[in-house]
């Protein structure tokens, strides 16, 4: 690496928390930046305020270097910055459309503080089009004709997002102006992938393409996965198929279950048919993957209807609350989804999950929260799957099934697939099999 820089990063939840950590663990002088007190007196103490496996650790180890510090006074941290990335996690609202409202408050304040020769780099998620329109307000506002902004799209996923940044498959810098594109990339470069040069347009068109392709590949395995019920196929077995041909691949997303959550993927489709429809171009591709997700809770009300009837003071466990493993956010959950039809439906709903922050929720719970899947199992008429935790892989399944009023699994993820539980007395009902 060439000398060090200085870098900001605005925006301190998940992505900003992960960012400030992986730049300085790189080498950097960086200052994290957020407006709560609260949050940025946790980071100071090496806490970050949503879990992330290694995360806390990699925190305090830089913070202990002194190549960490976090602030949440803005002309503090920007006018010493070579660079500047906007790190926020892009507020998504219930119907899926972005509010961009702080995104732009934070690129318009680095406009007027950002020193000579800085420049921006925009890391949450816009709508394609976004950063020229900043850009040229960039212009406007600066005082030095020589501050920039580009485009780079994260590539986190949660529960390996260190991992993720630190070592990508590739880095895609969205520019309109060579010799900025040259220093992003020179910045990016110890990080040792391939960086694509664009241009700003189309380095946020490709981060919505990858996430609509991703959507796609998910609707697409469910609606194979309802097929393969209908007629007595086995999903996993075809998903082996499909991932082993070379024009597909290992690494596919290609895992049958509840449909995906936690709002990016149904963002970026929604940001795409806002374009195709303000430009009369039609997207029914699109709206065929909304609409085969939308219906996926209901496959868990329609597998106890089918054997219970109606489900009016039936008690089920569920094991698993958050979007995903390796995450304690419930954003957007298509657990907490699958909750709510069922006790709509009138179940009772006794939960478990062991890194959910259960402060996230609006108002208190629809379910019972428990602290171990051992409560959550007793006394349950079914127990069902909802998040992939490793951990439940190992549990004491005996134990579950005295505990429980009737031995049934309904397996949301296909995790316990393999475990041969129907041998061992449970009725156990995976996704597509």
């Amino acid at each position: 690496m060439s000398r060090p820089e200085v870098i900001s990063v605005v925006g301190l939840w998940h992505l900003g928390c992960v960012l400030t950590a992986c730049w300085a663990e790189l080498g950097h002088r960086v200052v994290g930046v957020d407006g709560s007190p609260d949050v940025v007196e946790g980071l100071r103490s090496g806490r970050a305020p949503i879990f992330e496996p290694d995360l806390d650790d990699l925190l305090r180890a830089n913070l202990g270097k002194g190549s960490l510090r976090f602030t949440t006074d803005f002309r503090d941290a920007i006018p010493r910055s070579d660079f500047a990335v906007v790190a926020f996690d892009t507020p998504v609202g219930s119907n899926d459309r972005l509010d961009l409202a702080s995104v732009e408050e934070a690129v318009r304040a680095l406009a007027l503080h950002l020193k000579e020769g800085g420049v921006i780099v925009v890391s949450s998620q816009v709508p394609v089009g976004t950063c020229a329109r900043w850009r040229e307000e960039v212009g406007r506002l600066s005082r030095h004709r020589t501050v920039d902004l580009v485009y780079s799209p994260e590539n986190l996923r949660l529960g390996e997002a260190i991992r993720c940044y630190l070592h990508p498959d590739r880095i895609v810098v969205g520019a309109d102006d060579e010799p900025t594109w040259q220093r992003v990339a020179a910045l990016f470069a110890p990080m040792g992938a391939p960086v694509l040069s664009m241009s700003l347009a189309s380095a946020e068109m490709a981060k919505h393409a990858l996430n609509a392709f991703l959507a796609t590949s998910v609707s697409f395995i469910n609606e194979i996965a309802t097929l393969c019920e209908a007629t007595g196929a086995d999903v996993l077995a075809v998903v082996e198929a499909l991932k082993t041909d070379p024009r597909i691949g290992p690494r596919a997303f290609l895992s049958p279950g509840l449909g995906f959550a936690g709002g990016t993927l149904a963002r970026d489709i929604q940001v795409l048919k806002v374009i195709g429809r303000a430009r009369g171009a039609e997207t029914p591709l699109l709206d065929s993957v909304l609409a085969v997700n939308r219906d996926r809770p209901e496959i868990v009300l329609r597998r106890f209807t089918d054997r219970y009837g109606k489900l009016e003071g039936l008690v089920v466990g569920a094991l698993g609350l958050t979007y995903k493993a390796g995450t304690s956010t419930l954003r957007r959950s298509m657990a907490l989804e699958v909750i709510r039809v069922l006790v709509q439906a009138g179940a009772k709903v006794r939960a478990y999950d062991p890194k959910a922050d259960l402060s996230e929720l609006e108002g208190p719970p629809e379910f019972e929260p428990v602290s171990d899947p051992y409560e959550a199992a007793r006394g349950a008429s079914a127990l069902v799957i909802l998040t992939e935790w490793p951990e439940f892989r190992q549990l004491d399944f005996e134990r579950i099934k005295s505990g429980m009023a009737n031995p049934v699994i309904l397996d949301g993820k296909n995790l316990l697939a393999g475990l041969r539980l129907g041998e061992r007395g449970f009725d156990y009902i995976g996704v597509g099999r």
